[in-house]
């Protein structure tokens, strides 16, 4: 922090994300969801006879593909939305439960303090000292219980719309790759070999943005991503092969 730098800016330097940061969550999930839906369809054709794709056309496949593509982003994107609103209401419903224990039952809820500030390291005194301030500060105590004996994080910065269309424009984006080869060739083996590739290079690139955002293990993030979702679309081509 220079002397020229105020307190407000020094915090939004240190501790500045992205908005590919701050959907990172919806982006990987809806992400690899829709990567793995839409191969699906196309696995699920491929395996289920012995000509392959060619065996349905790829008509079929578009169509069936871009009908679980639109109807599973539009499910995934409103079931972050409801799942983002009722985590909101979850919190501040159990937040308003603690404040009131706060108020009307001010001696156990010291004991319950002192016991978590305890089990932090701190000593008794201190612990004592931390719990007086605490009582003088009713919303921030709330708070402050909410975190460290519920376990729960304040959502006040979640935005369930654009958590949604996040998920949902993610589904999306990354959803359509496996289909993009019968877009333009004939629905052969050789295309569906293509599509392998192209789910895969989807995967990887999902896992790139994973690394670009958190900056950790490039191989982890890379890795843990096109297994997680190489598992579930060979899951898939090997129910369609269970069926032919």
């Amino acid at each position: 922090m220079t002397d020229f730098e105020t307190l407000a800016e020094h915090k939004g330097r240190e501790h500045h994300i992205s908005k590919m940061g701050e959907f990172l969550k919806q982006i990987i999930y809806g992400g690899n969801d829709g990567i793995v839906t839409t191969f699906a369809v196309v696995a699920g054709f491929a395996g289920a006879g012995a000509e392959g794709v060619a065996q349905v056309g790829g008509i079929a496949v578009l169509l069936f593909g871009l009908a679980n593509l639109f109807a599973d982003a539009t499910a995934m994107g409103l079931g972050e939305f409801l799942s983002a609103r009722s985590e909101k209401d979850l919190y501040h419903s159990v937040r308003d439960k603690e404040i009131y224990e706060i108020l009307n039952n001010p001696e156990m809820e010291r004991r319950e303090t002192i016991e978590i500030l305890s089990d932090k390291g701190m000593t008794l005194k201190d612990a004592n000292g931390m719990a007086d301030i605490l009582e003088r500060y009713p919303e921030y105590y709330g708070d402050f219980m909410m975190a460290y004996e519920i376990g729960m994080a304040d959502p006040a910065d979640e935005d369930p719309v654009m958590n949604g269309l996040a998920t949902f424009t993610s589904f999306i984006i990354f959803g359509i790759v496996p289909l993009i080869p019968y877009f333009v060739l004939e629905p052969v083996a050789a295309t569906f070999k293509l599509s392998i590739f192209a789910t895969f290079s989807a995967l990887c690139i999902l896992g790139l943005l994973r690394y670009m955002v958190i900056r950790e293990n490039i191989l982890r993030c890379v890795g843990e991503t096109v297994l997680v979702g190489g598992v579930c679309a060979s899951v898939a081509y090997i129910v369609g092969l269970a069926f032919a």
